[in-house]
């Protein structure tokens, strides 16, 4: 299983999980079968609110499921229609996010949990 976190810079692993998916300035895609990791740069940061590329973000990459602290609606269903499942980061680090993912233990994020804007309407900012 390949899933991608939002994270604020690139420690591997170790690596904080962002608490929002469109302005993350990076991703971390830890392939579980391969047991390994990439970095890939957010190719769609400085998007226009409300027009997240969420596939255009993660540079084309092909993941099974993102892990973040937020995330917006139109991104949501971008990505679920693509068959990418986003559950919501309950740990600070991609290791423990990845660990609790792995064991079930992760919400998956559903319409009512995402961002109304980023002027406050985020209930994890």
């Amino acid at each position: 299983m390949k899933v991608g976190f939002a994270v604020q810079q690139d420690n591997g692993i170790e690596s904080t999980v962002y608490n929002h998916f469109g302005s993350a300035p990076a991703f971390i895609i830890v392939d579980t079968a391969q047991v390994g990791s990439a970095t890939v740069n957010n190719r769609d940061q400085h998007h226009e609110h409300g027009a997240c590329n969420p596939i255009a973000a993660l540079g084309g990459n092909t993941v099974d499921a993102i892990v973040v602290g937020g995330i917006g609606g139109g991104a949501l269903m971008k990505l679920n229609s693509q068959g990418i499942r986003v559950f919501r980061a309950m740990e600070e680090t991609v290791k423990a996010n990845l660990g609790l993912l792995i064991e079930g233990k992760l919400p998956e994020m559903m319409m009512q949990h995402t961002c109304g804007g980023h002027q406050g309407g985020c209930g994890h900012h």
